[in-house]
């Protein structure tokens, strides 16, 4: 269970852990579709190729199953990393677009599942208000990645690091630390051990039940949309980039991570202020000015508006994925929490992201004759249509009153009971009825609350 407090050891273990995981990724995948263009692939191969990271998110849940209920979740993370270290080496060495594919799909099953992993450990150990206080160091690894550019292009004497081979190396190596941080993660013990599991409980399916609630289903089908025009930017901005006559890919789209170590540090404050709701809405926003300032950029021949496109990024990921995250850790039940990090990491990262990779894949290819350039103006005018009706339905559809109180009740301690979880996850105490489904906690529930928020725990 999550204390009220964190000791400094135990704070600088889980970010150590966040800024290895997301620099993993970022060093080999940023550059990815550029390396496909030098490999003379086509529009479909790189679609397929590009969504190994979706593809990967189907195994998410059934991971999150197995920290759940059969093994300690920092050794779980310590495997499913050296996996991929030993996958993106293959990966590296391959150059046939089967093989490329299969590679890196396999890699990519073992380590997109860390992504809800690694959260579910965090707010474990943590006040889940205070996730990002430690996810940021996600975001500062996914910046540091743009380095191994720099030093790279000296220790491996070529002139270019993006668009080769070499990030897939770098990817391998930073798993392999990554295995070695995780074995002196927290002990994280799998809290449903020995309790009686279906075949739902064993494909790790269980927190589907959690979409019987009608807010929380529309928070994951609005983040499944949005994923779409979301995954135009990140599987193909660095081949728009690189199209445009930028070098330095990986440390230009760098810039976006950079901002958004300072907008995670402000996703509490979101919370307090405006609420969940309205904290995502603002996230949507930003998404709909980076692909306004993409299409303006192309129309007036302004690089200059392609930064604001990639500034805004943290804002995107910060307020709205970010956000669904505490969310969704506040509505899971302690038995499913893992499962439930990864059914969100599978309906973005995975369903939504592949979706979006043929889709925005077949936009560039409309209306383009062989060995003619791509067509990103009607993907960056469609994801900016696309993010445009998502913004409209998510501000007025999602009501849900733990939004309308300003985020109060995702400042309970993680030990507490999710907040309007159906009756039958997490009883009321026994001297007061459970709330209904669909309502935040009735007054009666005030007093049993008092101690908690009399300890300053409603900094949200």
């Amino acid at each position: 269970m999550a204390s009220q407090t964190m000791s400094i050891n135990v704070r600088i273990k889980l970010s150590v852990m966040m800024f290895l995981q997301f620099m993993l990724v970022a060093v080999f995948f940023v550059p990815l579709s550029a390396y496909l263009t030098n490999l003379k692939m086509t529009g479909t191969q790189m679609a397929w190729i590009l969504s190994s990271m979706a593809l990967g998110c189907i195994g998410s849940p059934l991971v999150g199953m197995i920290a759940d209920r059969h093994f300690a979740s920092q050794r779980v993370l310590a495997v499913l990393n050296i996996l991929t270290g030993a996958l993106l080496v293959g990966s590296a060495i391959v150059t046939t677009p089967g093989a490329v594919f299969v590679m890196l799909l396999l890699a990519m099953l073992c380590y997109m599942p860390t992504w809800g992993l690694t959260s579910a450990i965090a707010m474990s150990h943590s006040p889940s208000d205070k996730f990002p206080q430690i996810r940021v160091f996600g975001s500062i690894g996914w910046v540091a990645a743009g380095l191994f550019s720099l030093v790279a292009i000296k220790v491996f004497k070529v002139e270019v690091f993006d668009g080769t081979a070499i990030p897939m190396y770098c990817g391998a190596a930073v798993a392999v630390v990554g295995a070695l941080n995780a074995l002196i993660l927290p002990h994280t013990p799998p809290p449903a051990k020995g309790q009686p599991a279906s075949p739902i409980d064993a494909l790790g399916l269980r927190s589907l039940s959690l979409m019987k609630d009608f807010k929380f289903f529309l928070l994951i089908v609005g983040t499944l949309i949005a994923t779409i025009p979301f995954a135009a930017y990140w599987s193909y901005c660095s081949a728009f980039l690189k199209a445009q006559g930028f070098k330095y890919l990986t440390v230009t789209m760098g810039w976006g991570q950079f901002v958004e170590m300072f907008f995670m540090l402000l996703v509490p404050v979101a919370l307090k202020l405006i609420g969940l709701k309205w904290t995502m809405v603002v996230g949507l926003t930003a998404m709909l000015v980076r692909y306004a300032a993409f299409v303006l950029g192309g129309t007036y021949d302004m690089n200059s508006l392609y930064f604001v496109g990639i500034l805004v990024h943290g804002i995107i990921f910060g307020f709205f994925y970010v956000g669904g995250q505490i969310y969704n850790d506040r509505k899971a039940p302690k038995e499913m929490k893992a499962q439930a990090q990864g059914l969100i990491f599978l309906v973005s990262f995975g369903v939504g992201l592949l979706i979006g990779n043929f889709v925005n894949g077949a936009l560039l290819e409309t209306g383009v004759a062989e060995g003619e350039a791509k067509n990103y103006s009607l993907m960056w005018t469609v994801s900016m249509a696309v993010t445009a009706v998502v913004l409209v339905m998510f501000a007025l559809l999602f009501n849900d009153p733990v939004a309308a109180r300003g985020g109060e009740a995702l400042t309970a301690n993680a030990q507490d009971a999710p907040v309007e979880e159906p009756a039958q996850e997490a009883p009321a105490p026994a001297e007061e009825p459970a709330p209904p489904a669909d309502e935040s906690p009735d007054d009666d529930a005030a007093a049993a609350a008092a101690a908690d928020e009399a300890q300053g725990d409603d900094d949200e």
